[in-house]
């Protein structure tokens, strides 16, 4: 069989890659658990209150790859695999970079410069890799889970403003925002309105919230409030569920009878 024998014609109907990040207790580790038939790994404590199964709690990088090569070499119903968070799992590789080199910090790794950061790429590209072979050999849909930070993003055509994005250093962000078919940012959809505060002053204020604090989101798209996207053609913005998600997907992707 010769090369041109070997090419591909049209999509790949593939399990998604999904980055889900927001602030805490927005209801992310909800969303996940509601995937099909989902395994979590733990990189912090936070699931006692959720309805799923999981690997305990993993102290160490080892155990987060021992929790993937296990899921790749042992037979198992799972479908699902969940990193939470992903940001946790940043300070397991950080820490052992810091032993690597007998250091107390990720900044003084390699006599500092931030040779750390660019270091801990290496350890990232090995846990993607362990996540695309779960992906690719077992069929599983892979999820990371994040919490959210807020950071000044220097625009070159507009003054310099914050937005939402991943809590990961900007190099393991950008990383991971590629080999991911979508980042999504979990938020709360706020209504304000201005009303007259007297003395020819107004105000505004928050309208039309519900008990919890407002319709929880999934945004989709990227904007000038946040970091997000999408290779799946998604509306912009989602309600907050794992049903919503799928319904979503199957609806914006072409050949969706054929998924």
């Amino acid at each position: 069989m010769t090369l041109m024998d070997r090419i591909h014609s049209g999509r790949r109907p593939s399990p998604p890659r999904l980055l889900i990040y927001g602030t805490e207790g927005i209801g992310k580790s909800t969303t996940a658990a509601g995937a099909p038939r989902p395994i979590f790994i733990p990189t912090e404590d936070g699931l006692d209150q959720i309805d799923c199964a999981s690997f305990p709690l993993a102290a160490t990088l080892a155990d987060v790859e021992l929790a993937m090569q296990s899921l790749l070499q042992e037979e198992h119903e799972f479908q699902t695999v969940v990193i939470d968070s992903a940001d946790w799992l940043e300070r397991l590789i950080w820490d052992v970079l810091c032993q690597q080199y007998g250091v107390s910090s990720i900044e003084k790794v390699d006599g500092g410069y931030a040779k750390g950061y660019t270091h801990a790429l290496t350890h990232w590209r090995r846990v993607l890799d362990g996540l695309n072979a779960l992906r690719n050999r077992r069929g599983m849909c892979v999820i990371l889970l994040a919490h959210a930070k807020v950071e000044k993003f220097e625009d070159p055509e507009h003054s310099a403003y914050d937005r939402y994005s991943p809590r990961l250093h900007k190099h393991a962000n950008a990383l991971i925002s590629e080999w991911v078919d979508a980042v999504l940012f979990a938020t709360r959809k706020i209504i304000t309105k201005t009303e007259d505060s007297g003395f020819g002053r107004d105000r505004t204020i928050a309208a039309g919230l519900g008990k919890d604090g407002g319709e929880r989101v999934l945004r989709t798209v990227g904007s000038p409030s946040c970091v997000a996207k999408n290779r799946y053609n998604l509306p912009a913005e989602l309600p907050l569920s794992w049903a919503a998600l799928m319904q979503a997907l199957t609806d914006g992707t072409p050949n969706s009878e054929e998924r």
